[in-house]
């Protein structure tokens, strides 16, 4: 065995926001001072490294000297105290309109898991996506027309919101109709029109997709159809990458090993980091 340091590659106070909430929690379940091997730092430490780096549990617990068990809860403790802080979907549209956006953008991204028992009527693996050809947790995000996912201050101004998850068989559409459309509808008849792509046709009024081929529409597409279509990618491209900058930056989505029923809170509390990061730096 031979030791070494490593230095943890996130801003000091993301740290310190995120540390703060376990401390919360603990002093509001009544939790005696001390009673805990890690105190809410090293526990930031601990979720920040597993969020950053997708490091293994095993080896947190190994380096905050606690059992294998207890570093799974530590876990699961920081990434629902985080989750609790993300914004309500309605409250991130109404700031959307506030500020005057011109529209959001909806957007599908599936998110690797290990593979899970479960099967659909049809017989077929429920957790597995045909889209990706490979086990998944299907979520939504709404994102300002920039791309960001971020505002002033984690716990009070977000312009994005990622939906709880659906198993990966589900199509986009219908997770959408699920966790997102209401909402939306309510937003475009306020002004907030919303942008997605072609999984999405047949949304419904206010949410704008681009044109393909059906029996109203022939092939190949007229040149006005066209245009629309190239301007709809072009405006909808900057905001379809919230999901690319949330995966790049915690790398825990990149593949998530717990159930894959917590990949929405994972998301969520991915987010609210997000915005701590662009707060702090």
């Amino acid at each position: 065995m031979v030791p070494h340091v490593a230095m943890l590659d996130v801003p000091r106070p993301v740290v310190a926001f995120l540390a703060r909430l376990p401390a919360a929690h603990r002093r509001k379940i009544g939790t005696p001072h001390g009673s805990r091997a890690p105190g809410p730092f090293r526990q930031a430490v601990l979720v920040l490294r597993w969020f950053r780096h997708r490091t293994c549990v095993h080896c947190l617990a190994r380096d905050a000297g606690i059992s294998q068990a207890t570093g799974y809860r530590y876990l699961h403790e920081g990434i629902d105290v985080l989750a609790e802080c993300a914004p309500d979907l309605h409250q991130v549209l109404e700031r959307c309109r506030a500020r005057g956006l011109s529209h959001v953008v909806l957007d599908g991204t599936l998110i690797p898991c290990d593979r899970v028992a479960g099967t659909t009527e049809k017989g077929n693996d429920l957790w597995y996506s045909g889209k990706g050809r490979h086990f998944a947790g299907n979520l939504q995000f709404i994102a300002a027309p920039d791309g960001s996912l971020h505002g002033a201050s984690p716990a009070r101004r977000a312009w994005g919101r990622v939906s709880d998850v659906e198993p990966g068989s589900v199509h986009d559409l219908r997770a959408a109709r699920i966790h997102a459309l209401p909402a939306l509808y309510a937003a475009a008849r306020a002004g907030l029109p919303t942008l997605a792509d072609v999984g999405y046709t047949g949304a419904g009024i206010g949410v704008h997709t681009p044109f393909r081929p059906h029996p109203d529409i022939s092939s190949p597409l007229a040149a006005d159809n066209r245009t629309h279509n190239r301007l709809l990618r072009g405006i909808r491209a900057r905001g379809e990458r919230a999901a690319a900058e949330l995966k790049q930056r915690w790398r825990a989505l990149q593949h998530v090993t717990i159930s894959p029923s917590r990949i929405g809170a994972v998301a969520q509390a991915a987010l609210v980091l997000n915005n701590a990061w662009h707060e702090k730096r």
